[in-house]
């Protein structure tokens, strides 16, 4: 008997998912705009690939400290609340960021500034999803998200050249990006049901707030399938280094400056494709096919290695996004699995871990790539991933004992791949308090 799965009109006719959806995707392009003017800046004024890759980088790296302390507010106040605050927050600091005369130091601390809540954002949001989007709907909507988000990265990336480019300087972007963020906090504001019931969070009122914070981190270790499902979302940091080399690479193979914009989309287009191509699997083709999507991931960035001509590279950096769908099946095993009232920061802590992964992913590989060619960074990067997904598999499969033993904490790992409960039912595999998180 086939499963049964939800259609994209089920989903779409939620009037709370609408909200979400579209506060989203206007401030995820807004965010393109910023990054793109940035990258292309750097790049132009230094002809440094470490330097370009590292500001790029910055925008990702400071949730590796914030995400474990402030991911625990979304399971203790009103995720609602949490998710206008955070926007107003951001909206404010990026307007600031936007005044011409601000000195360069303080507009990279303004930059860190923004960066530092977005794991407590996005593990109010996706803790959030579950509740308006039950049953098999929930599968569908996070595909929804994250094939759009790659939609706005796409139009980010291509009207923010246009911006900076028409403009002349990079302030208009970052204004843009305020307003993104404003709009945002208002339609969660007055969009979102504040009636909505709250979880009740594991640790008393009088718990140590350090504890209550960390607890995300605690059930992940503890958890096998949890941790092995993590660590294969964290993997993608090997895979998305060439949105960040796209300028060098172009210079290496002789593209020129006008193949970036291109080049920088290939692989989100592949994104955005194969997020609708796995949109209504059902549970158990989620876990046949993730560990083998993220083993495959990085193999077309192989075939870039001599820097072929651009249509080759960008159809293989396309093909390695279609690929790495992998990360909506374990983001949606990985949500399911974690108790409601641990996890906003289940998902803070792997929504951290994997844009920490992608931080010093991309600024490892910009130091690599000036070292060697470019096309042998991506493509050195693509086969630590590819191997590392292979790893994975192999050093979380369960031994023989604790295969004849019953374990009522810790799912196999064997499950990423084959059957298992998919999470629908976390009770059954439940430790005490500890939560994962998941990607933006």
């Amino acid at each position: 008997m086939p499963e049964r799965t939800a259609s994209f009109r089920e989903v779409f006719a939620v009037r709370e998912f609408l909200v979400l959806w579209i506060a989203q995707v206007q401030s995820r392009t807004g965010d393109q705009f910023a990054r793109v003017a940035l990258a292309l800046l750097v790049f132009d004024r230094t002809s440094s690939a470490a330097l370009t890759a590292l500001v790029y980088a910055m925008t990702m790296l400071p949730p590796l400290l914030t995400a474990p302390l402030l991911a625990g507010l979304a399971d203790r106040y009103s995720r609602r609340t949490v998710m206008v605050v955070i926007e107003v927050l951001r909206a404010t600091l990026i307007a600031v960021m936007a005044i011409p005369s601000l000195p360069l130091p303080v507009v990279a601390g303004l930059v860190i500034a923004a960066t530092c809540p977005e794991p407590l954002f996005s593990a109010a949001r996706n803790a959030t999803m579950p509740r308006v989007l039950p049953d098999e709907r929930f599968p569908v909507g996070m595909s929804i998200m994250s094939s759009t988000d790659g939609i706005a990265q796409i139009v980010g990336f291509t009207v923010g050249g246009v911006v900076v480019a028409a403009s002349g300087s990079p302030y208009l972007a970052l204004a843009i990006n305020a307003a993104t963020f404003a709009l945002s906090a208002a339609m969660l504001r007055w969009g979102i049901d504040r009636h909505r019931p709250e979880p009740e969070p594991t640790d008393g009122p009088g718990s140590r707030s350090g504890r209550f914070a960390l607890a995300g981190i605690a059930h992940v270790v503890a958890h096998r399938r949890l941790l092995g499902l993590a660590s294969l979302v964290w993997l993608y940091g090997c895979f998305v280094v060439p949105e960040a080399l796209a300028a060098p690479y172009a210079e290496q193979t002789g593209a020129g400056e006008a193949a970036v914009g291109a080049l920088m989309a290939a692989d989100v287009v592949g994104t955005v494709v194969g997020a609708v191509l796995v949109a209504r699997l059902g549970a158990t083709s989620r876990r046949r096919l993730t560990v083998p999507l993220a083993a495959a991931t990085g193999l077309p960035l192989l075939a870039t290695v001599t820097g072929p001509g651009l249509a080759v590279t960008v159809l293989c950096w396309a093909l390695s996004g279609l690929l790495s769908s992998y990360l909506v099946l374990a983001q949606v095993m990985f949500t399911r699995l974690v108790p409601d009232r641990l996890r906003a920061r289940a998902i803070g802590f792997a929504a951290a871990g994997l844009q920490t992964a992608q931080g010093l992913g991309i600024a490892l590989a910009g130091f690599l790539a000036d070292a060697v060619p470019p096309s042998v960074a991506i493509a050195l990067c693509g086969l630590a991933g590819s191997l590392g997904a292979i790893a994975i598999a192999v050093a979380l499969r369960p031994t023989a004992p604790e295969q004849n033993a019953p374990d009522r904490t810790a799912a196999p790992a064997e499950e990423l791949t084959r059957g298992g409960n998919d999470g629908t039912h976390p009770q059954q595999a439940e430790p005490r308090p500890h939560v994962v998180t998941q990607p933006d």
